[in-house]
């Protein structure tokens, strides 16, 4: 009785330490991060709902425009969290943006329904700001920590964080049907309150931990693509399908509960790779009759690492005083880049200038496809289709650009600069289609730019991690992408917005009407957007060029061995792990 008593005490002991491994592992944390970053790209959904802050509060669109800037304003400033992530533990920083998506998103919702008072313009600016500017401190806390966690894979790592958030536009859309049905009132009220409870469930499972190699790992990053293929796959199906047939609300229902299935196929995967790790280190560590005393061999290679880890250390020191003295002698492209080093460098400049034109143009069309829909007559339930077709195929793009890019850069030694150009052209030939339109072609257009806005997103992440190294990695991507507000600042508010009410106007005149007798400054017909997206497809072209001159800079950094430091540090850190035991026996003789 006393044997069966130890025997299940020990078995439950196991259980417990073994659902403890699962919840502070790394993979548990990676599945964490995807449903984090799911939750975070309610700024896609702009869109959707945008009607209604129109229609309800009373905006022409230009005024409209200015919202949409503020919202690209709050989603790439994210130096706040990237400073607040040097200083602050990881906890803290998702908290912060946990109270921020709700305060901002919560507010608009209030207004919209008329809950309170109809606020003030520069009101309205604010709360989408805030709730806007909330995604960077979810980026900042689950993405930053996820690439520094898995470095050597962070190509497919980006691919796969960002994918999910290129994704969420068409998860969230699948919810509020099932939540709220069609209210597009109410999808402001979900994008409030979901993300932030996500991101306090998983609060303390965001980590950095110290990195080591895995056998499987490359298998269940392929794993976890499939996975996100599938869903994408469904969201579409999905997509199709209700526009096609109309879905009662059970359907809608069973639609989102296999949405949310695949969204949480991963657990399960990462539940078994802790499993593995846990059965290997109940091998390693399993109790024997026999003392294990450390050779004069093991002990030399202790202190080689020792003295090589020192050395390392003073080298680092010595070129960060190096470069608080000079700043402009930069290290070597891929080494720890100090901020000012990065930001003063002509690499950066070259990658702001080309975010600038790409993600500015991106963000424009993004903003204004639920007008150019409705300027070229399409139903409203037809716009909700192109929005979520953009999600979609933007997570084809953060895929594409996380995967392929990874695979072209390892074989064929191609500069991910280069594919990042690519994709400003496609952003160019989707600005034509729009310009230009057909019947169907805003389909092929938001396909076009929805590909194109994930890839370029999602390289400009991969770039400045390779290019200015991990140190003050959290800091420098959201520096980089300030270009992207403000290039949709330029070209959606003093652009494009003033284009289309100068056609509306052109319209009302020729009714013999004036702007003070209309509630809402509508322009309908093929040239309202014409001008405004031969400018954009023109800037694209312009951010193509530079990109390309990127491409001419850095062709020789990527042929060689981008990750070899970090195979080096993974080295160590096993060969520190392995010689620990013996460490620890001769302390214990002495």
């Amino acid at each position: 009785m006393a044997t069966t008593s130890s025997n299940n005490g020990s078995s439950d002991g196991g259980c417990c330490r073994f659902l403890l491994q699962v919840i502070t592992g790394r993979w548990f944390m990676m599945f964490a991060s995807f449903l984090i970053m799911a939750g975070a790209g309610a700024t896609y959904l702009f869109g959707v709902y945008s009607k209604d802050i129109k229609a309800t509060l009373g905006y022409d669109q230009s005024t409209l425009n200015l919202l949409s800037t503020f919202k690209d304003l709050g989603a790439n400033v994210g130096v706040l969290s990237g400073l607040l992530a040097e200083v602050t533990p990881t906890w803290f920083v998702l908290i912060v943006g946990s109270v921020m998506n709700f305060a901002g998103y919560f507010m608009i919702w209030l207004a919209v329904t008329k809950r309170i008072a109809t606020p003030k313009v520069w009101h309205m600016c604010a709360y989408i700001c805030i709730g806007a500017n909330s995604q960077n401190f979810a980026n900042t806390g689950s993405l930053v920590t996820c690439v520094k966690n898995f470095p050597e894979s962070r190509g497919m790592m980006l691919g796969l964080m960002k994918g999910f958030v290129g994704l969420s536009g068409a998860v969230f859309t699948q919810l509020y049907y099932a939540i709220y049905g069609n209210d597009s009132k109410s999808l402001i009220l979900l994008i409030g309150w979901l993300p932030a409870a996500i991101s306090l469930i998983f609060v303390y499972n965001i980590r950095v931990m110290k990195i080591s190699t895995h056998p499987n790992e490359l298998k269940v990053f392929y794993e976890y693509l499939s996975i996100s293929i599938v869903l994408a796959v469904l969201l579409m199906g999905l997509t199709i399908a209700q526009k096609k047939v109309t879905f009662s609300h059970i359907a809608y229902v069973l639609s989102a509960v296999a949405v949310c299935f695949m969204l949480f196929l991963p657990f399960l995967i990462a539940i078994r790779e802790e499993f593995y790790t846990w059965k290997n280190r109940k091998q390693v560590t399993a109790p024997t009759s026999t003392i294990v005393e450390a050779t004069p061999t093991e002990m030399s290679s202790k202190s080689e690492i020792e003295a090589e880890y020192t050395e390392t250390k003073i080298e680092k020191k010595n070129r960060e005083a190096s470069g608080c003295a000079n700043i402009c002698k930069p290290p070597k492209r891929g080494e720890d880049y100090s901020i000012l080093q990065a930001l003063l460098s002509i690499d950066m400049l070259l990658l702001f200038v080309a975010t600038f034109c790409g993600l500015g143009c991106s963000l424009t069309a993004v903003d204004n496809l639920g007008q150019i829909g409705e300027s070229l007559s399409y139903p409203h339930q037809t716009v909700s289709t192109f929005v979520s077709l953009l999600s979609i195929w933007n997570y084809f793009g953060r895929v594409f650009a996380g995967f392929v890019s990874e695979i072209i850069l390892l074989k064929y030694k191609i500069p991910r600069p280069l594919i990042m150009a690519l994709a400003l052209f496609l952003s160019a030939v989707g600005d034509i289609l729009i310009a230009f339109p057909w019947p169907g072609s805003v389909y092929l257009a938001s396909l076009l730019l929805g590909f194109s806005f994930g890839a370029q997103l999602t390289l400009l992440f991969i770039i400045v991690s390779e290019l200015f190294g991990l140190k003050y990695y959290s800091t420098l991507f959201n520096c980089a992408q300030l270009a992207s507000p403000l290039g949709s600042f330029v070209l959606n508010v003093r652009i494009v917005g003033k284009l289309y009410d100068k056609e509306a106007l052109k319209q009302l005149a020729a009714k013999g009407m004036t702007r003070s007798m209309v509630k809402e400054l509508t322009c309908i017909g093929k040239q309202c957007y014409r001008l405004s997206f031969s400018i954009l497809a023109a800037t694209n072209i312009f951010g193509f060029l530079v990109t390309l001159i990127l491409v001419l800079r850095t062709r020789k950094f990527y042929r060689g061995d981008i990750y070899k430091r970090f195979r080096d540090e993974m080295a160590a850190n096993e060969k520190e792990m392995a010689l620990k035991p013996a460490q620890e026996i001769q302390e214990a003789k002495s």
